[in-house]
């Protein structure tokens, strides 16, 4: 059996660590075994790793804080105690993507393992890179596999229509349609016509009969996005047809039978809302079975790269262009007030502006002019007599050398140079003093 997935599985208890090697390699993986968490440190890295809460010389929290710092991409499973439920949150909260109780049976162990290799494979109009967002997908795919009410909350531009589609597309209901409603965009006076239909002649103006967006999405999703900014009595409406699964159109009488996965979406605080009174606290909890709360862009900044560059290359034309360093840079320290639905525009706008095949900084035209945080600078890296620009590139490279351990090609891919550029900066940070060595360790 040719192997899935590689597994660096980090186990001090001998019988727990050969009971979990035979489940994993029976089923296809290919298993890397390491006792200590140092130890695991220094192993080569593999797509998905499950660290034990019992090693012997470190915290397990402290163990994938350590990993994440190292530039990490993978996959971490934190395996617990059943009493350990704290520690698995602050484990998960640094960076951990899921986690399994002990005891567990294999088919528990092997269906986690599938839902996070769904999650490490490139999706269409879809980029998660950082943690965060992969723990959001990793909570969406379990959501996905029910038939329960799924409330989606994040500021606005994070990209919450995305994510409910993502919902969809992993659910049994995929073949079916996805519908989705802004409930803003839409007058007061005319929603309930939009989602329930309505009969010839229920209104001025309805001439004919027409149904509504939940009879369209029978079968499928409905996506009720901006839900906080629905009316009362669309709410009391909205609350019956929930918990009866039928729905009747406007001027009917007639009720229609609904087979319906409902997804709501808001970048309100519903629970606010509801202690204002605006909101009903019996819709809420109707609504608010599985919450997922989608990070604002300046929490997942590992998103924000490749997200631009998702977006490069769906409005380029046929020409081949690319981020130089210091546009990486000035995306990177930005703030994303706009999240995702700015930084779209700010690369639309950078493709009209830009000379080349390179987009700069200034073809940003980001609305602040950026400085690099202040940074904690070893003694080795000497950087006290360079001027403040050179050491704001300086430390830019040293900061992707250490992500990617020391490789070369890597670095200079993320930088948007030639390996052969990438050399001659090193050659000029040696000539004004840096030990690369010291700074990178042997990976320099």
């Amino acid at each position: 059996m040719m192997a899935k997935t590689d597994i660096l599985l980090v186990e001090p208890n001998e019988l727990y660590a050969d009971a979990m090697i035979a489940v994993l390699t029976a089923a296809g993986y290919a298993v890397r075994h390491a006792r200590t968490g140092r130890s695991a440190l220094l192993e080569a890295k593999a797509p998905i790793t499950l660290v034990s809460s019992t090693l012997p010389d470190m915290g397990m929290r402290e163990w994938v804080s350590c990993y994440q710092r190292q530039g990490q991409k993978s996959a971490t499973i934190a395996i617990v105690d059943q009493a350990e439920g704290i520690l698995a949150a602050d484990t998960m909260k640094s960076g951990a993507t899921d986690y399994l109780v002990r005891p567990f049976e294999s088919k528990q162990l092997l269906n986690l393992l599938s839902r996070v290799e769904a999650l490490e494979k490139p999706m269409a109009n879809f980029v998660a890179e950082s943690w965060r967002s992969k723990q959001v997908l990793q909570l969406a795919h379990r959501a996905a596999c029910t038939n329960a009410s799924v409330l989606i909350t994040g500021e606005s531009g994070t990209g919450k229509e995305v994510l409910a589609r993502y919902v969809h597309e992993q659910s049994p209901r995929c073949e079916g349609p996805f519908v989705a409603v802004n409930c803003a965009a839409i007058p007061e006076s005319m929603l309930e016509a939009v989602l329930f239909g309505h009969v010839k002649g229920a209104f001025t103006g309805a001439t004919s009969s027409q149904s509504g967006k939940f009879e369209e999405a029978n079968g499928g999703t409905i996506l009720l996005d901006e839900i906080g900014e629905m009316s009362p009595g669309v709410q009391a409406k909205l609350l019956r047809v929930l918990q009866e699964r039928e729905v009747e159109r406007v001027g009917s009488h007639k009720a229609i039978q609904l087979d319906i996965r409902v997804i709501a979406a808001t970048n309100k605080d519903l629970r606010e809302e509801v202690q204002k009174g605006t909101f009903r606290e019996d819709l809420y909890y109707r609504l608010d079975v599985l919450p997922l709360h989608w990070p604002p862009l300046r929490e997942r900044k590992e998103d924000i790269l490749p997200i631009s560059r998702f977006f490069i290359e769906k409005y380029q034309d046929k020409s081949q262009c690319h981020l130089s360093q210091d546009a990486q840079m000035a995306l990177s320290q930005y703030n994303w007030p706009g999240n995702i639905r700015e930084l779209e525009n700010v690369i639309q706008r950078a493709l009209v502006m830009r000379h080349g095949d390179y987009i700069t900084a200034q073809d940003l035209m980001l609305p602040i002019e950026f400085q690099r945080p202040v940074m904690e600078i070893t003694p080795h890296e000497n950087f006290g007599h360079v001027e403040a620009k050179k050491q704001a590139e300086f430390r830019f490279i040293l900061d992707k050398l250490r992500q990617f351990g020391g490789n070369r090609t890597k670095t200079a891919n993320a930088l948007g140079v030639s390996t052969r550029a990438l050399r001659y900066k090193l050659a000029a940070m040696r000539e004004q003093g840096i030990d690369l060595q010291s700074v990178l360790g042997s990976a320099a």
